[in-house]
């Protein structure tokens, strides 16, 4: 058995945070807002995963309104969603990813953000892709007041 997921998340920038992506810190003046560390990458991917085989999202499992999840490492969050969905018999195909964002550029960063999220699905390196985008000027993030993710992911069941 095979299912597709879709996971989507927007974040502010803000000055004076961390802008990581999939655990990788890239140099910006602005990173993202968020209850945890705001890892934009890491939470669409959790809610691509888990909205694949149907078992919960991200906001379900670590709400914001949980004190325990505050300035929490996304990239663990992103361990436990994973091992929800291994222990419900699923394993990753591919991941592909598009991030939308003014600044910072992405591509200098691609490899080692592709890097990490493999090691973190238990996938090849291959099975793992993302884009940078722009958004053209147009709205919060065309101006460079946030920051958005979508991923996609196919995940099986033998």
């Amino acid at each position: 058995m095979i299912r597709a997921g879709l996971g989507y998340d927007i974040h502010r920038l803000k000055r004076k945070r961390r802008f990581l992506l999939a655990g990788v810190e890239i140099p910006s003046r602005r990173g993202e807002l968020g209850h945890s560390d705001g890892d934009v990458l890491a939470h669409a991917v959790c809610d691509a995963i888990l909205g694949a085989c149907a078992l919960a999202d991200i906001g379900e499992l670590f709400p914001p309104s949980d004190t325990s999840w505050k300035d929490a490492d996304s990239m663990q969050l992103l361990d436990m969603a994973f091992s929800i969905v291994k222990k419900a018999g699923w394993k990753v195909v591919n991941i592909d990813c598009v991030i939308i964002c003014e600044t910072p550029k992405v591509l200098p960063y691609r490899d080692v953000i592709r890097n990490s999220l493999a090691k973190a699905l238990e996938v090849p390196v291959e099975n793992v892709f993302l884009k940078g985008k722009t958004a053209e000027g147009l709205g919060p993030v065309g101006r460079g007041k946030a920051v958005e993710v979508l991923a996609q992911c196919l995940l099986e069941r033998p």
